[in-house]
């Protein structure tokens, strides 16, 4: 599925999020005409840096008028003080960019930018364990290995408990601090202590490697009469395409009768990585169109790839933002499928991430995207074809227990194997209703 990105080789890092959207490029912009005390005050870093922000601004923010925002004097509000730190070279960067009243243009100062990287690539240096806390002994453990990483290949189990990270008790500690303990450079190493049921307490001790996150959750469900082909997906990174074509495939191998994909909690990810999901499912029409500053419009379209024409329900909420609403929309507005759930979070522009010469980088939105409706969901969501909003009650029972999700026991879940039913019956001609669906 790579003919797209090898003809427009620069969406691959574009990315679309609720928390925001980037393309990773390394910037160096000269210095705006030809005042010598200017440039020679940008040799001075970190007003070096400051100086790369307002340049890339000025030159690709989405709104030329920078919402009514004087960006040249801000320009020269910004060199006329001098420096003495990055950090103060970051907060005069944040308080330039406040009054343009953008959330999603941003600074991301160089731990920020590599976490941002890291996740948009889909990749992380580490042993591969998903981790939680238990709920009712606070300890920490192991949801669950990933496929073929260290951990994995070490045969820790969903379940072992964490008591211990290179020596250090994790008693009281949180599932990210965790996290921080044990990733590190490629080819280090670092000991779990894990407790287990039944066993006493062992040390594992792991080689830290390049993982590859899977984005792309999918199971097949037997619900009644039906062989559902459930599929999740977290956001969309890097390796989510490549991802998503394997569970179609594997699922459809296994004579699955439609489709769930659950969009719901996904904030979006790389613009490319909708597009080429869309694909998979769409053979033709329009996926989504952009428009930038200058009025120009680029718009996206299936091209006769899609894997599959089973029947398909896409499950959305409040937290699908972005790339999922580029999915959603044009899914929905092609009548590929019926979208159920709540409304979606309405993101519906695009930003840009620039890598700046510190190792900072930049988030700037660059264009507003459309969907195949051309409506405008900036701030109003996409409204599903079957409204179904769950009580803050559900909704905590949900991230409780999710083992409830995409079960009888998920409201949202239930009512998209309803829907699917009755496309199915639609489909062959059979207008009555279906029978209620009995999971045991």
């Amino acid at each position: 599925m790579n003919h797209y990105s090898k003809t427009f080789p620069w969406l691959k890092s574009i990315l679309v999020t609720g928390a925001i959207a980037t393309t990773a490029t390394l910037s160096w912009l000269a210095p705006i005409g030809s005042n010598r005390s200017v440039f020679a005050a940008l040799e001075d870093s970190p007003k070096t840096v400051v100086d790369e922000v307002w340049q890339i601004v000025n030159q690709e923010y989405v709104d030329p008028s920078f919402n009514q925002v004087d960006w040249q004097a801000t320009r020269q509000q910004l060199l006329n003080r001098n420096y003495t730190s990055p950090e103060q070279a970051y907060k005069a960067i944040r308080d330039a960019l406040e009054p343009i009243g953008d959330p999603y243009t941003r600074f991301l100062e160089p731990e920020q930018f590599k976490a941002l990287t890291d996740q948009t690539a889909g990749e992380l240096s580490g042993v591969g364990i998903r981790m939680g806390v238990d709920e009712k002994t606070q300890k920490l453990l192991i949801i669950e290995p990933i496929e073929n990483s260290p951990a994995f290949k070490a045969e820790l189990k969903s379940g072992d408990k964490i008591i211990a990270i290179d020596g250090k008790s994790t008693q009281g500690m949180s599932a990210e601090e965790a996290s921080a303990l044990i990733r590190g450079e490629v080819g280090s190493s670092v000991t779990l202590k894990i407790s287990r049921q039944g066993q006493n307490h062992f040390d594992v001790t792991l080689t830290r490697a390049q993982i590859e996150l899977p984005s792309v959750h999918y199971t097949l469900k037997q619900e009644g009469q039906m062989r559902v082909g459930y599929i999740s997906i977290d956001e969309f990174s890097s390796h989510a395409p490549e991802q998503m074509q394997r569970a179609i495939r594997n699922l459809d191998n296994q004579d699955v009768n439609g489709y769930v994909l659950d969009l719901r909690g996904n904030p979006g990810g790389l613009l490319y990585a909708s597009i080429e999901i869309a694909r998979m499912w769409l053979d033709e029409g329009e996926i989504v169109h952009t428009i930038d500053r200058k009025g120009g419009e680029q718009k996206f379209s299936a091209n006769q790839t899609a894997l599959t024409q089973l029947p398909l329900v896409v499950l959305v909420d409040g937290n699908s933002a972005s790339a999922s609403e580029i999915l959603a929309g044009a899914l929905k507005d092609n009548k590929r499928a019926r979208v159920v759930g709540s409304t979606t979070f309405g993101k519906a522009v695009v930003q840009s991430v620039h890598s700046l010469s510190d190792g900072s980088g930049l988030a700037v939105t660059i264009s507003r995207y459309y969907p195949p409706s051309g409506i405008d969901i900036n701030h109003k969501g996409i409204n599903p074809d079957v409204q179904i909003d769950l009580t803050r009650a559900q909704q905590r029972r949900l991230v409780t227990q999710p083992m409830l999700r995409a079960t009888i026991e998920d409201p949202q879940y239930k009512q998209a194997l309803t829907v699917l039913e009755n496309t199915m019956l639609a489909e062959r001609g059979l207008n009555q209703p279906p029978e209620p669906i009995s999971v045991r």
